[in-house]
This record gives structure tokens, sequence and C-alpha cells, in this order.
């Protein structure tokens, strides 16, 4: 006589997990979109650094910026942008909430679908009216300046939008009957357009504020070049040789060999940027397109940064640069 056969066993559960193992993965949710965002905020701050030297005429490859400087230049390229991204989503999502409570239920069936005809066909006529223009010359006329370089743009975003608002409202038109079936493949179509169309919008607000960073550095630039460089610092040179330049409103002295070595002195510039082997000075009075001076940093010369207030001060430094009574040497 054979002994009784234990039953099989079940499923065992799954062991469980520690503490670590849950934070990791929390962890990896968050530093995933914070990888993101500061790449974005990098490459939004390298595109507003280089319109804005190149404009002024500076090479930007030479000036060896560290990561953080960049980055911190990116936030009044994107703020205004983002702002406004920000508000107009939130009205988006507030008016289809109310659109899609007032087109609810059996009886709305009929506008329903209307609805979602009329979104859906809007929406892919400003996509495709507003998509050659990005990738050529714009077919239809838009207005000269800040309208042509972001019209187009925006006309695909907001294309794009009303076709996944059409998406969402065909694909929760029969709630109840989903539940109790699987998704046929009709359903499966509509949710390969709307992961298309949202790829199209992400990309239509990315070259938006990639364009809008270039046009503000570029804006910037000129601004600062009309006001006479107010924000930039203004030096003095002290020189060993005697310089060869271009710049007007240069005040020169000699002072003599019984001076030193640094006789040459140079009043009138303003210290544009800094690299790590050469200085990037112009003229206050230069203007826009005025004429870069690049000086080497090789002890040839050295730089008197003057603060306002400071006796020999060329000019009033900003009002954020502390007051001192001492030049500082570079």
């Amino acid at each position: 006589m054979t002994a009784p056969q234990e039953p099989p066993a079940g499923p065992q559960p799954p062991p469980g997990r520690s503490p670590v193992s849950t934070f990791v993965e929390k962890a990896a949710l968050v530093a995933a979109p914070g990888t993101i965002a500061l790449a974005l905020l990098y490459y939004f701050g390298s595109l507003y650094v280089r319109a804005y030297y190149s404009t002024l005429g500076v090479v930007p490859e030479d000036l060896g910026m560290s990561i953080q400087n960049v980055m911190a230049t990116s936030t009044s390229a994107i703020f205004l942008p983002l702002c406004v991204l920000l508000a107009g989503g939130l009205i988006v999502f507030l008016v289809f909430g109310w659109l899609e409570q007032a087109l609810a239920g059996p009886e709305h069936a009929v506008r329903r679908r209307a609805s979602i005809i009329l979104l859906l066909a809007v929406g892919i006529a400003m996509v495709f009216l507003g998509l050659p223009a990005l990738v050529a010359d714009p077919v239809v006329p838009f207005p000269a300046g800040w309208p042509r370089v972001f019209m187009p743009a925006v006309l695909v975003a907001l294309g794009s939008t009303l076709a996944v608002c059409a998406v969402h409202l065909r694909l929760n038109q029969s709630t109840g009957l989903r539940a109790r079936r699987r998704t046929p493949d009709g359903d499966r179509v509509w949710l390969a357009i709307g992961a298309l169309l949202i790829g199209l919008l992400t990309v239509s607000l990315f070259f938006d504020m990639a364009q809008y960073a270039a046009v503000v550095g570029h804006s910037n630039a000129r601004l600062d070049a009309e006001q006479g460089y107010r924000r930039l610092p203004a030096v003095i040179v002290h020189s060993r040789v005697p310089l060869t330049h271009h710049a007007t409103g240069i005040e020169f002295k000699d002072y003599g060999s019984a001076n030193g070595p640094y006789r040459y002195q140079y009043r009138g510039f303003r210290l544009l940027a800094k690299a790590p082997t050469r200085f990037y000075l112009i003229s206050r009075t230069a203007g826009y397109r005025g004429r870069v001076v690049v000086l080497p940093d090789d002890g040839t010369v050295w730089l008197e940064i003057r603060a306002s207030g400071t006796p020999g001060a060329t000019s009033a430094a900003p009002a954020s640069r502390p007051r001192t009574g001492s030049p500082a040497r570079w």
C-alpha cells in the first residue's frame, strides 16, 4: 500500500521586496525626467550663448564656458515661453474637460461625433498648413519678423492639440462597452494616430523654443550694443607694448618707461568675454557690429576692472556689482 501523496503545492507568493529596491525604482522615475530637463536647459542655454556672442563677433567655441554657466543663461531664454506653454496647457485641459463633460452620455452621440470630425479636420488642416514652413520657405504668407519665425511651429502645435483632443473623444465615446470587451483593431489605429500626433506636438514645441532662445540671444546682443554695453564691466588696459586696434572712442596714454613695464594705458574698453587664453574687448561707443579687440592672456597686458564710483572709471558698472574702492586686477 502506497503512502498518500501530498497535494501539489500552489503557486509560491512572490518574494517580498526590500525597501532599498523600492526606493531605487522611485528614484529612477525622478532621475530620468530630471536628466532630460537638465539636458534641455543646457541645449537651450547653448543656443542662447551662441546667438548672443556670434552677433557681437565672438566665436562661442573659444570661450570654454562651463556647463553651469551655460545652464544659468538658459533661464532667461526659456522662462517666458515656458510660462506661456504652461498657461496654454492649463487652458486647453480646462476647455477640453468641459467639452468632454458636455458631450458625455448617449443622448449627445451625434454632437460628439460631429465634434470629433470637426476637431480632427481642423487640426489636420493646421498641421499640413504649418508643417511645410518648418522645413522650407513659408507657403502661407506669414507677416515678416517674429510671426514668420514662430507661427509655423505654433500652427503645427495647435493643430496637433486639436487632433489629439479628437482622438481622445473618439477612444472614450463607448467607455462602458469597452470595459466588457478587448480593444478592437480600430481603436489600435486611433491609438497609433494619437501617439503620432503627440510626437508631432512635442517636436513643434521643441523647435519653437529653440527658435526663441536663438532670437532672444540675438536681440539681447543688439540691445546691449545700442545701450553702450552698460551691462558689461568697464576695464582699463595696461600693456607692455603699444596695441594695434581699430576700436573707436578709446583714450590712449603713454606714462613712459619710469612707470614700469606696463607703460601704455587704454581707457574706454568693455570686457565682452574671457576665454582661457584670450580677452575679448569692445569699445563702449562701438555700437552694433562693432570691432572686437582680442588680446592674448600671456602677461603682455593686464586688465583693471573699475566699479561704479571708482576714480578714473570709464563708466558706471551694473547696480548688481558691489561697490569697491580698489580696482580688480586680472
